[in-house]
């Protein structure tokens, strides 16, 4: 869904024509999963995607399609990437907003941030997904902030969670 400036819906397009060199302002969004022992799924982006391939970040990206919602688009995209079903699922940062650029793409989306539970291991696809790990919430943040291979949506939004804690109060309200 194509945005105007105040995140209104203005229109649609394919995926693969909306991001190139100057993109239009879209909508977006990003999940991150925790299981039971509130350890986050990590995953690394596969080289064969077009918007910053082999980059580690949070666990779950996508766009919702024409008249699809952002949970259910979260749910479909857990679904096809990981195999996975998101419970608990909960907003908690509904503007989030960036932009970033690599190899001539350019990222440029309002991509409200999900937080949510998982059971069970992932079963990656390959085409989305090279490949996954489970690690604590601190030690996402500190190898974010210490300059990780980390995509730069993921680095963003890993200081909007911190600064208000929503990691941690979202683990201790769903444990």
């Amino acid at each position: 869904m194509l945005l105007a400036a105040d995140g209104a819906v203005i229109g649609s397009a394919d995926k693969a024509t909306v991001h190139a060199g100057r993109t239009p302002l879209h909508l977006a969004f990003s999940c991150y999963a925790f299981d039971a022992g509130d350890r986050l799924l990590v995953t690394r982006r596969s080289p064969a995607k077009r918007t910053f391939p082999g980059m580690w970040t949070n666990t779950c990206c996508g766009h919702p399609a024409p008249e699809e919602s952002v949970p259910d688009a979260v749910r479909r995209r857990m679904a096809h990437e990981l195999a996975l079903v998101p419970r608990a699922l909960r907003l908690v940062l509904p503007e989030f907003r960036y932009r970033a650029s690599m190899a001539g793409i350019e990222e440029n989306e309002l991509c409200p941030v999900y937080l949510c539970r998982v059971d069970g291991q992932p079963r990656p696809h390959p085409d989305e997904v090279a490949d996954y790990r489970w690690q604590p919430w601190p030690d996402y943040v500190r190898a974010s902030t210490e300059g990780a291979d980390v995509s730069p949506w993921s680095l963003a939004q890993v200081r909007a969670l911190e600064g208000d804690r929503l990691v941690e109060r979202f683990l201790t309200e769903t444990s």
